[in-house]
């Protein structure tokens, strides 16, 4: 008898939500409601993903594109080193970092490349997922949105009703912008789980930004990550942040980048003044306390090192 990969275990259960779909602009185009599931066979090893998909408020020609009336149903070579999509409905593989997923594959439908983070929080009930879609080089749409897990949805009124007031809530809030305060001093804290790149983990890194605005549309951000020696990753870093519209930048001292936001899900990428160090990463508002749950992907000396991710609560000062 064979038995799932850890990641697998973390994602047993059906999967519910209302992610929202956005041009490559970070313009809020409609929504995607799914419901989706990987069914692994004890007797054959074999597993299975199944997604229904119904997009809404699309307009026509991306409707058109991106509607999906057939679902999808695909093999997976399922394992804790890699996951494998075995088509017909996408092809590539993903790669598990704990509880957090990063996967690359194609679509023919969708004739897309797409690019998918998919992190199960630590309390095991909730999913923070994106995909970003691409033709070539270029990008072409985002989804991204919560899930919500349940494991008896279509037998239990009480469990349909919470999934159901769940992606409501989801329908208000996709849309929202990714937007800091701009009038009140604070701190996001939290600890963030660390993996190396060959997936094995280094433990955790305990991160404090000190966020203090300087006018309406900027900030200046103070990061302290206290993390395992041997990772080398503990530092501390200052930059001046600026917004305009859904289009963020950072202006040094100590790092330069910039990001663009679709609606909560921020991606950033950040370089190091004086290293050769990088992150690129999605920072996503889950709630209206400004809760980040942040993925930061480390880069040093231009090959992935490290892969930190981790949730921050806000305090107001």
């Amino acid at each position: 008898m064979s038995q799932p990969s850890e990641f697998q275990k973390r994602i047993s259960g059906e999967w519910h939500g209302y992610p929202s779909t956005f041009d490559r602009e970070g313009n809020h185009l409609g929504y995607n409601k799914v419901d989706r599931q990987s069914i692994f066979d004890p007797a054959t090893g074999a597993t299975t993903y199944i997604m229904h998909t119904r997009f809404h408020d699309l307009p026509s020609v991306d409707f058109h594109r991106l509607a999906t009336p057939d679902g999808f149903k695909f093999g997976v070579s399922d394992g804790d080193r890699d996951r494998v999509y075995l088509g017909p409905d996408f092809y590539g593989s993903g790669q598990p970092y704990g509880s957090l997923v990063n996967s690359r594959y194609y679509s023919p439908f969708w004739c897309c490349d797409l690019n998918t983070l998919n992190w199960v929080l630590d309390d095991g009930q909730t999913q923070v997922y994106s995909s970003l879609l691409y033709e070539g080089p270029t990008l072409k749409y985002v989804f991204n949105g919560l899930y919500r897990v349940a494991h008896d949805y279509h037998t239990n009124p009480a469990t349909r009703a919470e999934i159901d007031a769940f992606c409501e809530r989801e329908r208000v809030n996709g849309p929202q912008p990714h937007v800091l305060p701009a009038k009140r001093h604070g701190r996001f804290e939290g600890n963030m789980h660390v993996y190396r790149a060959d997936q094995t983990r280094a433990g955790d890194a305990h991160v404090r930004i000190t966020y203090a605005p300087t006018s309406l549309l900027t900030a200046a951000q103070t990061v302290e990550v206290e993390a395992p020696v041997e990772t080398g990753l503990s530092r501390r870093y200052t930059f001046h942040r600026a917004r305009e519209v859904n289009r963020h930048t950072f202006h040094g001292p100590d790092v330069f980048g910039n990001g663009l936001a679709y609606g909560r899900a921020l991606f950033i990428s950040q370089h190091f003044a004086s290293a050769p160090l990088r992150i690129e990463g999605r920072e996503f508002l889950l709630d209206e306390r400004y809760t980040l749950a942040n993925v930061w992907m480390v880069h040093q000396s231009n090959r992935l090192a490290y892969v930190m991710f981790g949730v921050l609560h806000w305090t107001e000062q």
